[in-house]
């Protein structure tokens, strides 16, 4: 046993690991931006207002640990094939954005949301619903277009597109 566990490939593993933690995190992000949200509209203010803050409330729990195994990962990776010099490069300029898009994601989900968003989320809903569904859809769907490209790049820049 413990042979087999030394031949394992454990840089693998942790990308096998990364790009699980991105599906769970942003295939999340795109069923609410292009299926959850856009069905609100059909509800009540008060329906729209309820639903969407218990699946934010519970998808939020989720997607926090996926983003925090995706930080691990991607650590881990950066130190195991010691690739800091890439941080360096306008060549590698896809590495950038894919820490960009996480460190956005950090910041909405672990500061902004508690502290400030839930609060204005539901004052701004209480006063004008529809318009605050109508930033809330905007807000995610320009959250999952620059997550898009940044997979897109990630995954075509390391397979040498770029």
């Amino acid at each position: 046993m413990e042979r087999a566990l030394a031949a394992v490939d454990w840089g693998i593993v942790a990308r096998a690991i990364h790009v699980l933690a991105v599906v769970l995190w942003l295939g999340g992000v795109a069923l609410i931006t292009s299926v959850l949200l856009p069905t609100m509209k059909a509800k009540t203010a008060e329906e729209w207002v309820r639903d969407f803050d218990d699946i934010e409330r519970r998808f939020a729990a989720q997607v926090r640990w996926a983003v925090l195994v995706t930080l691990a990962s991607g650590l881990w990776m950066l130190v195991q094939y010691d690739l800091w010099d890439r941080f360096q490069s306008p060549r590698f300029w896809w590495m950038h954005l894919m820490v960009g898009v996480w460190l956005l994601y950090a910041v909405v989900l672990f500061i902004a949301e508690p502290l400030v968003l839930h609060r204005l989320f539901r004052t701004r809903a209480a006063v004008a619903p529809a318009a605050t569904l109508r930033l809330v859809l905007r807000f995610h769907r320009v959250m999952l277009m620059l997550s898009l490209i940044a997979i897109f790049a990630a995954v075509a820049g390391a397979h040498g597109l770029f």
